[in-house]
């Protein structure tokens, strides 16, 4: 059985273009890089760039995308620096939690987001979804 994420790895067209941005952005520390990858550190995300020559930059049309923890008290400035560096922002926030969503220069959706399942699950609890039902620890 999983215990865990043990790591995230995103295909990227252009590894310098890719590498700025994780690292610059959003904060994360290289850990190793190669001709054709990097590995970097998001909090305790071990995430992996890998050069993929079948990338596209096509943004996907479904919901799915990485979701990375923001403070609450950093929130506000973190999106501010993101939208002046230019990010594309591909959805609006429609639930509990401050949230910016937000493309990588690959079109991976990304999302900055304050909270966790316990305050997601608390305001669930409030206004659940239709057909929600919870279960027990």
């Amino acid at each position: 059985m999983p215990t865990g994420l043990n790591h995230l790895t995103l295909a990227v067209a252009d590894l310098d273009r890719a590498f700025v941005f994780y690292r610059d952005l959003l904060g994360a520390t290289p850990r190793a890089r190669w001709d054709s990858g990097a590995y970097l550190q998001i909090g305790p995300l071990w995430l992996c760039l890998s050069l993929d020559p079948a990338q596209t930059g096509t943004v996907a049309p479904h919901y799915s995308h990485i979701a990375f923890d923001c403070p609450a008290t950093e929130f506000a400035r973190q999106a501010e620096r993101l939208r002046q560096a230019g990010v594309v922002e591909w959805r609006s926030n429609r639930s509990e939690g401050d949230s910016l969503y937000f493309l990588d220069p690959d079109g991976h959706k990304l999302e900055l987001h304050v909270g966790d399942l316990a305050s997601r699950l608390a305001a669930c609890r409030e206004q659940p979804y239709s057909g929600m039902q919870f279960f027990p620890d």
